[in-house]
């Protein structure tokens, strides 16, 4: 067998739908020597990565930490842990990650009720009342940033009636954490997760979680063992959050080095200033763009910043378009997932990418191509 040559990728502008571009800080980090996953230092920086994220995810949680896996597993973390053989839930589906919740929730055990809307659009809160109405579910879960459609879901008023039915709300927050508004507490969200690689610009492979009291209060109050060992937050919790932190798997020590430059970055510019800079650049690139004779799939008022799903014009190849803009541009952009594909665009401009740069490259190379 030949020697494998020295790795040499390309230096690609990535402006789809994850990972995000990288700051040279968080590169930085992931080359700092190791230490043992238990080492005292390395405790401490567990701790300080807990605090950064309650403060991204503006909760007071004590169960806040990050799941030494990528965003999937933070949603299996939490649907596994609520969920037992026999409970119901109420799963809201408006593109390919409500569907997954449900594929989680029902190899859990639980009977789902689906409330469905089409894609590219939001949920309909009446829709999620009239099915409170009809079952008594343990949890209700919601996307609140679908990356496969761009939409934005508004979570006030759902989050208060699935709280006066006696319900947890489950939220996914892969593509919106750190680049829109998202208040855990606020919005009496029960559990949270997300994804390291969009918003927070950290390499991917580990999902931010949070678990509010009423959460951990059902959690006590399991009859069945969660049906995943690594996953089990009874055993998770106890080396994040223990006294004296007991060993339970091997942390990825230098992606955690990684992960903790990246808060240090969001919080070093400020959240409100992160979600005003996604919303200006996103402005930007909406005017570029239908110049170019695109149009956006999602209605302006639910419309995610940081993730762009867009109409191909009609006429465009739009596999051809995104092979040469990569190719001949080194520029990235996501196609269209499930009854999209071939269809739309999905354009990121998450963290690091979320610059008038990038919206410039795309739009420049753009009227070449077109």
């Amino acid at each position: 067998m030949s020697t494998v040559g020295e790795l040499n990728t390309s230096n690609r502008i990535l402006m789809g739908p994850g990972p995000s571009d990288v700051h040279p800080r968080v590169l930085k980090a992931m080359a700092t020597p190791l230490v043992g996953h238990l080492d005292p230092e390395f405790v401490t920086i567990m701790d300080e990565i807990k605090t950064m994220v309650q403060a991204t995810f503006q909760t007071q949680n004590h169960l806040t930490f990050v799941v030494s896996a990528p965003g999937s597993a933070g949603m299996e973390t939490c649907l596994v842990n609520l969920l037992e053989p026999g409970d119901e839930a109420v799963i809201c589906i408006h593109g390919v990650f409500g569907g997954r919740m449900t594929d989680i929730a029902e190899r859990c055990g639980a009977t789902v009720t689906k409330v469905e809307a089409p894609w590219g659009e939001p949920i309909d809160p009446q829709q999620v009342k009239e099915a409170l109405a009809k079952t008594k579910p343990k949890l209700v879960a919601i996307v609140h940033a679908e990356t496969s459609t761009g939409v934005l879901q508004p979570l006030e008023e759902i989050s208060e009636m699935v709280h006066e039915a006696g319900a947890l709300l489950v939220v996914d927050a892969v593509t919106s954490y750190c680049g829109a508004d998202l208040r855990v507490d606020e919005w009496g969200i029960d559990a949270i997760y997300s994804g390291t690689q969009k918003c927070l610009s950290a390499p991917p492979g580990l999902s931010p979680v949070s678990f509010s009291d009423r959460a951990l209060a059902v959690l006590d109050n399991r009859k069945t063992k969660v049906q995943s060992w690594f996953l089990d937050l009874s055993l998770v919790k106890n080396y994040w959050a223990g006294a004296k932190r007991a060993y339970h798997h091997t942390a990825p020590v230098s992606a955690m080095y990684a992960l903790r430059e990246a808060y240090r970055l969001v919080l070093e510019e400020g959240l409100e200033n992160r979600f005003a800079r996604h919303k200006r650049n996103h402005e930007l690139l909406k005017k570029g763009l239908e110049s170019l004779g695109f149009e956006f799939l999602v209605d302006e008022a639910y419309r995610l910043p940081m993730l762009n799903a867009v109409k191909v014009p009609a006429g465009v190849d739009e596999g051809a378009i995104r092979k040469r803009l990569l190719e001949e541009y080194n520029i990235e952009v996501g196609g269209g997932l499930g009854k999209f594909a071939g269809k739309i665009w999905r354009v990121g401009l998450m963290g690091e990418s979320s610059t008038p740069n990038h919206v410039n490259v795309l739009l420049s190379a753009l009227r070449d191509l077109m």
